[in-house]
């Protein structure tokens, strides 16, 4: 079972990987997060995973847009907890240490451990699981990366410092996007877990038109946990809602919210129905 991702082999986005699909997928690494959808729609793989939104840095705004353009199903969600490393090839010491590679956002969550240990000078890549791939290769006597604890065993480097985070409650969301039609897939430990549905939508730039659209939702009780906006293509200053709420599309509550706010949009799309992640 191929799975498009967006990085390089030992990613965070791997361990969604196994976290979603288990040890029967194959990791399949693109460079962008488009190549990835793009793959997906040429068929080269059966399914993508795409991180959304992260606990501290906020939402992937690419992926949300990406989401619009293309159109595949969200079948299930999966929460990773992003646990930083520093990763040198084997011989070098953390003394010898001068300089840490990795994604800027990676760097900019660990900016304790740079404050604590002043000579270690952060350097920008793009991305962490390339940068331990880039020190393996490369060999620099000096040079350290931080990523995953995948990464440091998939390259067989060694791990100096572990959990060097600034903040433990740093999560990353993740969608699994499939072909058109899908189902979802409940996964093991989640049956239990409540309905999720992701929509987007956009309204006419009057008075009160969110407002009245959100009491499609509201009126019903139903729980909105998330909402997103994001600039509407040739229409400046007017802009799109994305929106998770806790229900199932095929549940009567939902169906009539969604018929009622179909009333009031000018666009509304139902990208997925899925289980909650733990």
């Amino acid at each position: 079972m191929r799975v498009a991702f967006q990085g390089e082999l030992g990613a965070f986005s791997q361990q969604a990987i196994r976290q979603l699909l288990g040890a029967r997928a194959e990791p399949v690494p693109y460079q962008r997060f488009d190549e990835v959808f793009a793959a997906l729609r040429g068929k080269k793989v059966v399914a993508a995973v795409l991180p959304i939104e992260n606990t501290l840095h906020g939402s992937v705004h690419e992926n949300y847009d990406l989401l619009l353009r293309y159109d595949f199903e969200i079948t299930a969600e999966t929460s990773v907890r992003i646990v930083h490393n520093l990763i040198a090839p084997p011989g070098v010491t953390f003394e010898r240490v001068r300089k840490a590679y990795s994604h800027p956002v990676a760097l900019n969550q660990c900016l304790d451990f740079f404050r604590r240990h002043k000579r270690v000078e952060r350097v920008t890549f793009y991305d962490t699981a390339g940068s331990v791939k880039m020190i393996m290769k490369e060999r620099p006597a000096d040079a350290a990366a931080i990523a995953s604890e995948l990464a440091a065993k998939i390259y067989g480097g060694k791990i100096l410092r572990r959990e060097i985070e600034d903040d433990r409650q740093n999560f990353t969301r993740f969608f699994l996007l499939e072909p058109p039609g899908s189902k979802p897939r409940t996964l093991r430990g989640e049956a239990k877990n409540p309905w999720k549905t992701s929509l987007v939508f956009s309204t006419k730039n009057i008075p009160g038109a969110l407002f009245k659209a959100l009491s499609a939702l509201a009126l019903r009780d139903l729980n909105l946990v998330k909402i997103e906006s994001r600039p509407l293509r040739g229409k400046p200053w007017e802009y799109l809602f994305y929106l998770d709420l806790l229900g199932r599309s095929s549940d009567p509550v939902v169906q009539k919210a969604l018929g009622h706010l179909e009333e009031l949009a000018d666009f509304l799309r139902v990208l997925g129905t899925y289980r909650a992640a733990s």
